[in-house]
């Protein structure tokens, strides 16, 4: 397969000034041609994300703002913050409809004043419903919920839903005070089962390692890959070991920018070790962890050869497919290319579950 480099000369909006300084990845993609490209179903991005203007957080308080976290800057493409360009974007890269997350919002699940967050996701939730209501059928939004105050939480989401968001955005890694294993959580749990809209926890927000922000070299490494699958492991583990999807059956959780590989093989090891435990020790679950989250559980792939290999034989009711733009690993404007090395000789039914029917089923878009 040969390399694509991502020119970003081709996001809409951007000058050639501009284009030089926005980092370039190469993107491993199929050789196809033009009408091959052509004659590919539009995509559905389960997980990609805005860039909130500086001024969004410039309307909260000053006692708030003051409590708001340090991040540093991102360079973006001008579809990041103006929809109309956005579109554009999508258009170029063969792109129906994306589910929308933030950038800077995403730290804010883990700062430690409660009311910050809470007016944080409420300034976030209006200019999301905002953008998103410049296409109403390609751009959804998914609502910040803070889960300090859950009855708060549900309150926040159903205004959200009211606006046109889907879904509910909750922290990954919770306060130590509140795991995921505790009730706290039901009454959202209910309210999103009720909706038919998930729960979404996506990669770095909560109390995890990146709180106190990312590090360099070997550790930076370390973290970016064992930290953050162990992240998405405990969160899942949670879930289901808590008995949630028992006590809520229409509950569904997607684990957005998690990517999939680890998946079948934890699942496995956890059928065992449930098997070999509910002999000896009453569980919260009577039922094998794969067959919960066959039926409950999605997830997200992105660039994940290892995790798309498992297609054939699992998981094309579980996975869809994400760009992450407008982040630099996005694979945009490469996305067809991308999706078919990926997905290249699975029948077709299958490719358009995995890059848009679970979507559409998943968050009930109206295209």
């Amino acid at each position: 397969m040969p390399q694509i480099a991502v020119d970003a000369t081709k996001f809409a909006g951007m000058s050639a000034e501009q284009a030089a300084t926005f980092p370039r990845r190469a993107v491993v993609g199929a050789d196809l041609t033009d009408a091959e490209i052509a004659a590919m179903p539009r995509m559905i991005s389960t997980d990609s994300h805005v860039m909130e203007p500086d001024e969004l957080w410039r309307e909260l308080p000053t006692r708030l703002r003051e409590q708001l976290p340090k991040v540093p800057f991102r360079n973006s493409p001008p579809g990041a913050t103006d929809p109309h360009l956005r579109l554009k974007d999508l258009d170029t890269d063969g792109v129906e409809a994306e589910i929308l997350f933030p950038n800077y919002g995403m730290a804010l699940f883990g700062i430690d004043d409660v009311e910050t967050q809470e007016q944080s996701f409420k300034l976030y939730n209006d200019w999301m419903s905002n953008f998103c209501k410049t296409d109403s059928k390609r751009l959804y939004g998914v609502p910040l919920v803070s889960a300090y105050d859950i009855a708060g939480g549900v309150k926040e989401m159903r205004r959200g839903h009211d606006m046109g968001l889907k879904g509910a955005m909750l922290w990954q890694v919770p306060d130590p005070r509140l795991p995921f294993t505790s009730d706290h959580y039901d009454p959202l749990w209910a309210a999103c089962a009720e909706a038919g809209q998930p729960v979404v926890c996506h990669i770095l927000t909560g109390h995890s390692y990146i709180k106190t922000g990312q590090k360099g070299g070997v550790q930076g490494i370390k973290d970016a890959v064992n930290a953050k699958t162990n992240d998405s492991a405990n969160t899942l583990f949670d879930f289901i070991f808590s008995g949630a999807f028992d006590r809520h059956p229409k509950l569904k959780l997607l684990m957005a920018e998690s990517e999939i590989g680890w998946l079948p093989f934890l699942l496995q090891q956890w059928d065992y070790y449930f098997e070999r435990t509910r002999r000896t020790t009453t569980l919260p679950i009577k039922r094998k962890p794969s067959e919960i989250f066959e039926e409950h559980v999605y997830g997200t792939f992105l660039e994940d050869y290892v995790g798309t290999r498992h297609f054939p034989w699992w998981g094309e009711k579980n996975c869809m497919w994400s760009n992450d733009y407008p982040h630099f690993n996005m694979t945009f404007p490469n996305s067809r290319q991308v999706v078919e090395h990926h997905l290249h000789g699975l029948p077709e039914e299958k490719r358009r579950r995995l890059t848009r029917d679970n979507a559409i089923n998943l968050f009930s878009l109206k295209l």
